[in-house]
């Protein structure tokens, strides 16, 4: 069982990223959305609360800060893929794409 359940974001401005996490995070499977005034929010296929979700919320307060967000890529076509559409919208990489240490499986670093 995958366990896990959601991620919250804070951004400065959802005007600025909102491209950016609409493309992403559509690329990685995340194509239902549900957003408010408050919580843009992008799930999986099924419904809330059962499948995996991402909530970004804009904070004018918040700083940028060191955290990292990886997934999984089938092969690496795919992850090459997905670094593309990152770098197109306005994204950065700070590491990869490559392969995650001691493991067999391919990992995409984006922040």
């Amino acid at each position: 069982m995958n366990r896990f359940s959601h991620l919250d974001l804070r951004v400065n401005s959802w005007e600025q990223v909102s491209l950016f996490y609409d493309k992403l995070l559509h690329e990685l499977g995340f194509t239902i959305t549900y957003h408010s005034e408050q919580w843009n929010v992008f799930a999986a296929q099924g419904e809330l609360p059962s499948v995996p979700y991402f909530a970004i919320t804009e904070d004018p307060e918040h700083q940028p800060n060191d955290n990292l967000i990886g997934f999984w890529g089938k092969d690496p076509a795919e992850v090459d893929h997905i670094a593309e559409v990152v770098k197109q919208h306005g994204g950065t990489i700070n590491s990869g794409p490559g392969f995650l240490p001691d493991q067999s499986d391919l990992l995409c670093r984006l922040f």
